[in-house]
């Protein structure tokens, strides 16, 4: 981006590197409403008026202020803390046989559930429910449109869209029928403890054992925090032995 100066206050500039800088601090609602002509204008006139603060604090010597010194030290204390702990857990390395080590240890874990999205249509009578499902097999009324207006379930206001679930979440008798059909079939009357369902499968998943590249990341994740939470507590313990005459607990 070319560097071009929007502003001046005394020798500092305010260029649009600064604006566009500003834009990416905010969070993204903030910046979306920023990111137009007139917000970038707003923008510059608070980097300007921040400035100007600036220019009045040292007229006024507030950096020799002792409020200042003081809030500056705990700021640079606090810094220090977390550069310190940063550059201990920097040094923690992983290595791609770790993770294909702990991957063969660990295959139990990594095995995909098998899972299906469906949709369905829940009413209280299995007359109306073939009833539904007629009209729907001879493109009377869209399933969508059927479970809108006579579903009793809450998922109605989805297209009765019940999302992606595994074996073992719904009820047995509407958990079965769900398995096994094929993605794109519309079966019913179930008939369930709720009522009467009529289910359309969206998609099915078979599951199985997840392969590396699938849950490397995952993986690297976990044993990364793992070996920093080893490395953090052994270096608490030598800083400890280091620095334990320093150290004065209160009862």
């Amino acid at each position: 981006m070319e560097r071009t100066v929007l502003a001046t206050i005394g020798e500092k500039e305010i260029t649009n590197i600064d604006i566009e800088n500003a834009l990416k601090s905010l969070d993204p609602y903030q910046a979306m409403q920023f990111n137009t002509e007139e917000g970038k204008k707003r923008l510059l006139e608070d980097l300007v008026n921040q400035e100007l603060f600036y220019l009045e604090a040292k007229d006024e010597n507030l950096h020799n202020d002792e409020n200042f010194k003081a809030e500056m030290k705990r700021i640079e204390e606090n810094m220090l803390k977390q550069y310190s702990i940063n550059k201990v857990l920097a040094s923690v390395k992983l290595t791609d046989e770790e993770i294909a080590n702990f991957y063969e240890a660990n295959k139990t874990k990594f095995v995909k559930p098998e899972t299906a999205s469906a949709k369905h249509i829940l009413v209280d009578t299995e007359e109306l429910a073939n009833d539904l499902l007629n009209k729907i097999n001879s493109n009377e009324i869209s399933f969508e449109e059927a479970a809108r207006e006579h579903s009793s379930c809450p998922s109605k206001d989805a297209d009765g869209d019940l999302g992606t679930f595994p074996r073992g979440q719904m009820v047995p008798e509407f958990e079965e029928a769900v398995f096994n059909m094929n993605r794109g079939d519309v079966q019913g009357p179930v008939k369930t403890q709720f009522g009467y369902h009529l289910i359309k499968v969206e998609d099915r998943h078979e599951g199985g054992q997840s392969e590396l590249d699938e849950v490397k990341e995952e993986i690297a994740k976990s044993l990364m925090y793992q070996k920093q939470n080893e490395v953090y507590s052994s270096k608490i313990n030598d800083l400890k032995t280091k620095y334990n005459n320093l150290v004065k607990l209160n009862d």
